[in-house]
């Protein structure tokens, strides 16, 4: 049976979607079973109208884009997720919090021992809070009881882009995610499918 494969992603004006994406293909590639979902908008509709980027990305996802809503039953089916949000002071946007903020009975059931996870974000200055952002995804996944996978210096497109928490976008001038980094996410991806697969085969029969 492939290995199933959950990315999870909240995206404002569209850079942590790009990596999504991308980590699903890795996924996809590997041999894996992917879901590749996002979480509802929560702002306010005057915030994202304030931001021609945030306003336009929020339409394209709505209008074309064909990213389902998350479910928990997404988080249940995985043997891998993939948990990716900008960064908001420091911290994981909301939005992504505020599903995560459900797993409650999935967590008190046990769902997510022995799951593998992983995270990755964007930010829009070099020191805007990318290596804390991806350690606040995964004190979630401590209190799960999941397997916590960094990306590790493990392939060498991360000696370029210089994040082994996990990928990572800097947003420069609206700028998006480069070849390398996108090379980074996939081989993120890939790395998750196999250790989640690895993992898995020593589990029960599913």
């Amino acid at each position: 049976m492939p290995t199933r494969i959950t990315v999870v992603h909240y995206s404002a004006t569209g850079n942590v979607t790009r990596l999504a994406r991308a980590i699903a293909e890795g996924a996809t590639e590997a041999g894996a079973d992917v879901r590749l979902r996002r979480v509802p908008e929560t702002a306010p509709d005057d915030a994202v109208a304030a931001n021609p980027a945030w306003s336009a990305h929020r339409a394209a996802v709505e209008a074309e884009d064909g990213i389902p809503i998350a479910s928990l039953d997404d988080l249940a089916w995985a043997d891998g997720i993939a948990l990716g949000a900008p960064t908001r002071f420091g911290l994981p946007a909301a939005q992504l919090k505020q599903f995560l903020d459900q797993t409650g009975g999935l967590w008190a059931a046990g769902t997510f021992s022995n799951k593998v996870v992983t995270a990755f974000t964007a930010a829009s200055t070099t020191h805007g809070g990318l290596e804390s952002t991806v350690l606040a995804l995964l004190n979630t996944a401590y209190h799960w009881g999941a397997v916590i996978l960094p990306l590790g210096y493990t392939d060498p497109v991360v000696f370029r882009t210089g994040n082994p928490y996990g990928t990572s976008w800097v947003a420069r001038s609206g700028s998006t995610p480069d070849d390398d980094a996108l090379a980074a996410a996939r081989h993120q991806g890939r790395r998750l499918t196999r250790v989640a697969g690895a993992l898995a085969a020593t589990a029960e029969p599913r």
